[in-house]
C-alpha cells in the first residue's frame, strides 16, 4: 500500500503551474504563464504525479483535462491559494484604506445594466481594491464560483445554485423585440407560445437566455425556429432590425439599442419573462474583506 502524500514534497511553484495548466488547457500555455521552460514544466508535473502516485492530467493532441484525482488536487490547490490571497488582503488593511483583489464574473445583462454605475461608486470609495471583471455565461459563472476561480458572480436565475449563497440584486424583464415592419409590431403584449410561429434570432448555445427560451418552448411541446445565432445583444438587435427574425431580450439592458434601431419591444405575458438577477458567492467559506465589501455594495 502506498504511503500518504507528504506535503513537504509538494511546492507552491508546482501547484501554481498545475492550476495554470488546467485553467488554460495546455501545458505550454501554463508554463508560459509561470515563466517556466516547457521541459521544466513537464518535468515538474511528471514528478508531481509520481509523488501523488497517480495521473492527474489526461493528455491529448487537443490539450489536457483533469482526471478524477486531478479534480481533487485542483480543488485543494485553489483553496490554498485563496487562503494565501485572503491573508495578503487582511495584512494589507492599513490606514490608507482597504486593499485587495476581487474576481467578479457577470453575465451580459448585469454588465450592461447594473454593474457600470455600481462598480464606479464602489471603486471611488475603495480605490485600492482591484476588481477583475469577466463577462461569462450564467452556467459558467456558477461553475467558476464552485471551483474557486471567481469570487463573486452576478447572473440571471436559472442555473442550479446548490452550494452558493445567493441574493436578489434586481429584476430582469424580458420582451420580444421585432422590427417596426414585423406583424408583431402592432401588439402591446404577447404570449411566448404565439411567438413560436415566427423565426427567431438568438444568442449562441450555452447562453442562459437561450436555455430558458428553448426549455419554455419544449414545455409547450414546440421548438424555436432559430434562423441565426450571435454572440451579443447588440448583434441580435442588428439582425432583428433587418427582419431576420424576432428575439427575446432584457429590456433594461437593451433599451438604448432598441431605441437606436427603431425596434418595437412587445411585453411577454409569461411568468418566466420576469427574472431575478442574482449576486452569488460560494457558501461555507470565509471570503476576503474586499469580496465581502463588494458583495454588500452590489446589494445596496
Amino acid at each position: 500500500m502506498k504511503s500518504p502524500l507528504n506535503p513537504a514534497r509538494v511546492d507552491f511553484v508546482t501547484l501554481k503551474l498545475f492550476c495554470a495548466i488546467v485553467q488554460s488547457g495546455s501545458i505550454t500555455k501554463g508554463a508560459s504563464e509561470c515563466n517556466l521552460a516547457l521541459s521544466a514544466a513537464s518535468r515538474r508535473i511528471s514528478e508531481f504525479e509520481e509523488t501523488v502516485g497517480m495521473a492527474l492530467l489526461d493528455r491529448s493532441v487537443k490539450g489536457v483535462t483533469l482526471t478524477h484525482a486531478g479534480h481533487a488536487v485542483m480543488q485543494h490547490a485553489l483553496r490554498l491559494f485563496q487562503g494565501f490571497e485572503q491573508l495578503s488582503n487582511e495584512l494589507g488593511e492599513y490606514s490608507k484604506g482597504v486593499k485587495g483583489h476581487v474576481r467578479l464574473w457577470a453575465n451580459m445583462s448585469a454588465l450592461t445594466e447594473f454593474l457600470p454605475s455600481a462598480l464606479a461608486s464602489f471603486l471611488k470609495d475603495y480605490p485600492e481594491i482591484q476588481v477583475e471583471v469577466e463577462e461569462q455565461l450564467s452556467g459558467d459563472i456558477v461553475r467558476a464560483l464552485m471551483d474557486g476561480i471567481a469570487d463573486i458572480g452576478v447572473f440571471a436565475e436559472g442555473p442550479i445554485t446548490t452550494g452558493l449563497e445567493t441574493h436578489i440584486m434586481g429584476k430582469d424583464q424580458l420582451v420580444i423585440a421585432c422590427s417596426k415592419d414585423h406583424p408583431l409590431s402592432k401588439r402591446k403584449s404577447i404570449s411566448f407560445e404565439e411567438c413560436l410561429a415566427y423565426d427567431f434570432v438568438g444568442l449562441n448555445r450555452g447562453s442562459s437566455l437561450l436555455e430558458l427560451t428553448s426549455r419554455s418552448a419544449e414545455k409547450l411541446g414546440k421548438q424555436m425556429s432559430l434562423r441565426i445565432q450571435v454572440r451579443s445583444y447588440d448583434a441580435m438587435c442588428q439582425m432583428i432590425a433587418v427582419n431576420l427574425g424576432i428575439g427575446v431580450l432584457p429590456i433594461q439592458a437593451c433599451a438604448a439599442q432598441i431605441k437606436a434601431m427603431s425596434l418595437k419591444a412587445v411585453q411577454l405575458e409569461d411568468v418566466w419573462a420576469k427574472r431575478n438577477l442574482l449576486v452569488a458567492t460560494k457558501a461555507g467559506i470565509n471570503h476576503s474583506p474586499a469580496t465581502k465589501l463588494l458583495s454588500q455594495h452590489l446589494l445596496g
